[in-house]
């Protein structure tokens, strides 16, 4: 009988698993927006420098970087369940200790807040690879595409919910990571619907796969994670100072929150067709679509301060975002065996995220430490873009001149 991975008819099972994965992606992936509108305006209240203002959201995605490889050796053992578990386990306490900072008004209880929550993150990013893991060839491209749509409900739950519950308490956000402590009870229910192999046990003959210096040697894994790195990067750079930007000149916590709502459904509205896109096109020529979009969001950002140059360039970023970092999950599902996915899926995403979170670092002391005004540091912020960018694109070149390891 044809193996469930590369037999079409087999993707029933892939089907019911995409819908609880998109089920959690939009209950428990509501507390990333939340994180990211109320986490640099919180850590602006709390910090004695301002240039640390985004310091706790460089901590987010600092746990990230450091949960990713053991979280993804977890899943490889003992199931993606019990990963998914400690990720909101890590969500919930997060908040919890978040809240208790804003409490004491200590920033350092706040970050240390911060970089639990992170946890969580790391645990999100395994979404779309659960997805892939009883997908078809044929299927796989949309399976990740469609988990990845779950951010659509998030983009519209998660900065309501900062709006709702910010006015709850006395203490500013306080009220904010209550709810998200709720949030991550709620979506852990979720994950005793899933239908995900067990692990198997490995026996001695069995093979081991690429060490990691050799899987970052092959041309596909390292153009993915590339193109990976600078899209994620490039998203959380602009996305981190944009509420500081907003309130900065002179608009509303509420202008913030929608036009960060508006950017979280760009990253992810596209996300019903991204896969159909890649199956048409390729996923080369999808990532090099994202990374011109990225471009453009910088260039609109460059144009002007008033809000309607925020929505449009926050807008081309999380559209950019997506085309970009889906194509590159979806290369990088391709490119390894079976017994290598927890390697490198681990080793990708603790790259990822700690390029992110040198970019969410960076990003406030570009916004608040560069020129002394807020236009000089949002214009700071773009510009920072270019490198990286051409980085990216030399990337996809290299492999495009590679066309063994390319096909």
């Amino acid at each position: 009988m044809t193996d469930l991975v590369n037999n079409p008819a087999g993707d029933a099972r892939a089907r019911r698993n995409v819908m609880v994965l998109v089920a959690m992606q939009a209950i428990l992936g509501s507390q990333m927006p939340m994180v990211f509108v109320v986490g640099g305006l919180a850590g602006q209240r709390l910090a004695s420098n301002p240039c640390l203002s985004t310091l706790p959201i460089s901590l987010v995605v600092f746990g990230s970087m450091t949960t990713a490889p053991w979280i993804s050796a977890v899943m490889q053992r003992y199931g993606r369940r019990v990963g998914f578990a400690i990720g909101a386990a890590g969500g919930a306490v997060g908040a919890a200790v978040a809240a208790a900072g804003l409490y004491a008004e200590s920033f350092a209880i706040f970050l240390l807040g911060s970089y639990f929550t992170g946890i969580y993150m790391s645990s999100q990013g395994f979404f779309r690879f659960a997805a892939a893991d009883t997908a078809s060839d044929t299927y796989r491209p949309k399976a990740i595409s469609y988990v990845m749509a779950g951010g659509l409900a998030s983009a519209l739950i998660g900065p309501q919910l900062v709006k709702a519950t910010d006015p709850a308490t006395d203490i500013p956000f306080m009220g904010v990571y209550m709810a998200i402590i709720v949030l991550n009870l709620i979506g852990a229910l979720l994950f005793l619907l899933l239908d995900l192999p067990k692990p198997q046990a490995v026996s001695a003959d069995e093979p081991r796969g690429r060490d990691r210096a050799t899987l970052l040697r092959d041309p596909r894994i390292l153009t993915a994670i590339i193109v990976a790195m600078v899209s994620y990067a490039l998203m959380n750079l602009v996305m981190t100072s944009t509420p500081l930007a907003v309130v900065g000149i002179g608009f509303s916590q509420a202008n913030a929150a929608d036009i960060v709502s508006a950017h979280v459904l760009a990253m992810f509205v596209p996300s019903f067709f991204t896969g159909h896109l890649i199956a048409r096109f390729g996923t080369q020529r999808i990532m090099s679509l994202g990374l011109l979009i990225l471009a453009g969001a910088g260039v609109v950002a460059l144009m002007g301060m008033q809000l309607g140059h925020f929505y449009v360039a926050l807008i081309l970023l999380g559209l950019g975002w997506n085309f970009g970092f889906i194509g590159a999950t979806t290369l990088l599902a391709a490119a390894h065996a079976p017994e290598e996915r927890g390697r490198v899926q681990g080793m990708n995403d603790a790259l990822v995220f700690g390029f992110v979170t040198v970019a969410s670092l960076a990003s406030g002391g570009l916004m608040n430490c560069s020129g002394g005004s807020v236009v000089a540091g949002w214009t700071a912020v773009n510009l920072a873009m270019l490198p990286f960018l051409a980085l990216a694109a030399g990337a996809l070149i290299w492999l495009r001149m590679r066309p063994t390891a390319a096909a």
